[in-house]
C-alpha cells in the first residue's frame, strides 16, 4: 500500500509539472501524456487518469487534432463538474477557448475564456493564474475589446513579475504584442515587442518561435521585409527544432515569412511558402488563417500582373471571410442566446427555489425553509432563542366566520408578527408551520430577553385592530419559548419540542400569554398582561 501510495504521489508531481509549464514540443509533450496516462491506469486513481487524460487531450489538440480533442473534453468535464474540481473545469474551458480560437468562432472562444477565469479560486497555481488571464486577454482582443484586453494583459503581467513567472512573461508580451499588431495598433505592437525582447534579454531567454512571429510580423509592416526574412528563417529553425506551441504555428508562421519575402521580391518563394500554409490550414481546419492565404494569393498574383487569377482569388477572399464573419456573428448570436437563457433559468430555478420555501397563503417561510436553516444556526449560535406562535381559538374564527376570514386572520397575523420581529431582531424571521401555528427565530437574543421581546409582540397582536375582518371577536396569541444554550435544546428537535409544551403550558395557563424556560413546569416563567390586566 506504500508502494502504491508513492506511485500515485509520483504521478501526481509528474502530472503537475506538466499542467503547469509551457511545452514547447508537442509531439514529445503527447508522448509523455500517454505514458503518464497509462501509468495512471495502472493505479487505478481515477482523478489522476483524468488529469493525464487532460494533459494528452491538450497536445493531441495542439498536434492538429482538434475535432478528437473536442469530443475528449465533455467526459472530462462532466467528471470535473460532478467532482466539484474547479481547477480541472478551468482547464477544460480554456481548452475549450483555443479549440474555438483555432476553428475561427471568436465568440464561443471569448466565452469559455471568461468561464476558465471566473472558476480560478485560491488553489490555482500561479501558472494557471496568469495563463488564464492572459488568454482572457488575447480572446478580448480577437473580439475587438482593445481596452478590456490590455487591461487583463497588464494585470497577468503584474502577477507574472510579483511571482518571478519569467517565461511565461514572454508569452504573456508576446501575446499582447501580437494582438496589438492584429488590432492595426502598429506603434503599441512595437512598443510592447520591445519590452519582450529586453526582458528575454535581461533574464537570458531565447524567444520561441512564435515571440519571433510576432516581430517578424512587426518589422513587414515597417517595411524591413529583409529582417523580417531573417527572423522568419530563425523561427521556423527553432520550430524544427521542436520549439512548437499549437495547431495553427506552422501555418502562421509560412504565411509571414510568404509575406516578408513578397515585399522583397522574391515572389515564387513566397508562393511555395504561401501553399505549405495553405496545405496546414486546410488539414487542419484553420478556417481563420485560410482566410488570411487567400488575401496573400491575390496580392502575389497581382504582384505577377496575373490580374484576371488576383481577381478570382479576391472573390474568393472575400467569400471566405464573409463565410468566417457569418460563422463568427451566428456564434455570437447562439452564445448571447446562450447566455440569456442559462441567466434566465438561473432565475427561474431560483425564483422556484424560492417559492418552494414560501408559504403561498401568508408569504412567510414555510417548514421546508426552516428545516434548512435552522439545524446550522442552532448548531452555530448559542444565544439563538426560537418561540412557536399559535392563535388562541382559531377554531372559532373559521366555524362562526368562515374558513376565508380565516385565512384573512393568518395572513394579516403574519404581517403583524413579520413587522414587530424585524423591529426587535432584525436577523431572525418569521415562519409559517401549518394551521394557525408560527415560528419566531431570534438570533443572538438570550431567552431573558427574547421572551421580554415576544410578550411586545404577543400584545402587539392583541392590540391590532382586527374589526374590520373579525368583528367582535378577540384575536390574541400564546407563545412557547426555548434557547439553543440550554441542554435539551441543542438539536432542532429539541429546541421545537421545548418550545412547543411551553406553548402548551400557555394554553393551558389561560392562553394570550408567553411561556419560557426548559419545559419543566416548575422552572417555566410566563408573562402575560404586563400593561393592561
Amino acid at each position: 500500500m506504500t508502494g502504491s501510495m508513492s506511485g500515485a504521489d509520483e504521478l501526481s508531481a509528474a502530472l503537475l509539472t506538466m499542467e503547469n509549464m509551457i511545452v514547447w514540443d508537442a509531439e514529445a509533450g503527447l508522448a509523455a501524456a500517454v505514458e503518464l496516462e497509462r501509468q495512471a491506469e495502472a493505479i487505478g486513481d481515477e482523478a489522476l487518469i483524468v488529469r493525464a487524460r487532460l494533459c494528452r487531450i491538450c497536445m493531441e489538440m495542439r498536434t492538429g487534432d482538434l475535432a478528437g480533442a473536442q469530443r475528449q473534453l465533455h467526459a472530462i468535464h462532466d467528471w470535473a463538474v460532478a467532482h466539484d474540481d474547479r481547477n480541472m473545469q478551468a482547464r477544460t474551458h480554456l481548452n475549450w477557448a483555443n479549440i474555438q480560437r483555432l476553428s475561427g468562432d471568436v465568440a464561443k472562444c471569448l466565452e469559455h475564456s471568461v468561464i476558465a477565469v471566473e472558476l480560478l479560486d485560491e488553489s490555482a497555481t500561479p501558472y494557471m493564474q496568469i495563463n488564464h488571464r492572459t488568454r482572457l486577454a488575447d480572446a478580448l482582443g480577437l473580439n475587438g475589446a482593445m481596452d478590456a484586453a490590455r487591461t487583463r494583459y497588464r494585470q497577468a503581467e503584474e502577477l507574472a513579475r510579483e511571482l518571478e513567472q519569467g517565461e511565461l512573461l514572454t508569452m504573456l508580451l508576446n501575446n499582447w504584442a501580437y494582438t496589438e499588431y492584429s488590432s492595426g495598433e502598429f506603434p503599441r505592437a512595437q512598443e510592447v515587442a520591445a519590452r519582450l525582447q529586453e526582458h528575454a534579454a535581461a533574464y537570458g531567454f531565447e524567444l520561441d518561435p512564435a515571440a519571433l512571429d510576432t516581430i517578424g510580423a512587426i518589422q513587414i509592416e515597417n517595411g524591413e521585409y529583409a529582417e523580417a526574412e531573417r527572423t522568419m528563417q530563425a523561427c521556423l529553425a527553432q520550430y524544427e527544432a521542436g520549439f512548437s506551441d499549437d495547431a495553427d504555428d506552422l501555418a502562421e508562421y509560412q504565411l509571414t515569412l510568404a509575406r516578408a519575402q513578397r515585399g522583397m521580391g522574391a515572389i515564387e518563394a513566397a508562393q511555395t511558402n504561401l501553399d505549405v500554409s495553405r496545405a496546414l490550414c486546410v488539414e487542419r481546419e484553420l478556417h481563420e488563417v485560410l482566410v488570411r492565404v487567400h488575401q496573400e494569393q491575390a496580392e502575389l498574383h497581382a504582384l505577377r500582373g496575373e490580374f484576371a487569377e488576383a481577381f478570382a482569388v479576391h472573390k474568393v477572399f472575400f467569400a471566405a471571410r464573409e463565410r468566417l464573419g457569418s460563422l463568427q456573428r451566428e456564434a455570437q448570436a447562439q452564445t448571447r442566446l446562450a447566455m440569456f437563457e442559462t441567466a434566465e433559468a438561473r432565475e427561474e430555478a431560483e425564483r422556484f427555489r424560492e417559492q418552494a420555501r414560501r408559504d403561498p397563503l401568508t408569504g412567510l417561510r414555510n417548514r421546508r425553509y426552516v428545516d434548512e436553516e435552522l439545524p446550522a444556526l442552532i448548531a452555530d449560535d448559542a444565544e439563538l432563542t426560537v418561540a412557536i406562535v399559535d392563535l388562541d381559538f382559531f377554531k372559532r374564527i373559521n366555524d362562526e366566520l368562515s374558513h376565508d376570514v380565516g385565512d384573512q386572520v393568518l395572513v394579516r397575523a403574519a404581517r403583524v408578527l413579520e413587522r414587530e420581529l424585524a423591529a426587535t431582531a432584525p436577523d431572525g424571521f418569521v415562519a409559517r408551520l401549518g394551521g394557525e401555528e408560527f415560528l419566531l427565530v431570534l438570533p443572538g437574543t438570550p431567552v431573558t430577553a427574547a421572551t421580554a421581546q415576544l410578550d411586545d409582540i404577543r400584545r402587539a397582536v392583541r392590540a391590532s385592530d382586527w374589526r374590520d375582518i373579525t368583528g367582535d371577536l378577540p384575536v390574541t396569541v400564546s407563545i412557547g419559548v426555548a434557547g439553543a444554550h440550554e441542554a435539551s435544546c441543542r438539536s432542532q428537535p429539541g429546541v421545537l419540542s421545548v418550545a412547543d409544551r411551553n406553548l402548551y403550558a400557555a394554553k393551558r395557563a389561560g392562553r394570550d400569554r408567553v411561556v419560557a424556560g426548559p419545559g419543566r413546569r416548575r422552572r417555566r416563567r410566563a408573562y402575560r398582561d404586563r400593561d393592561a390586566s
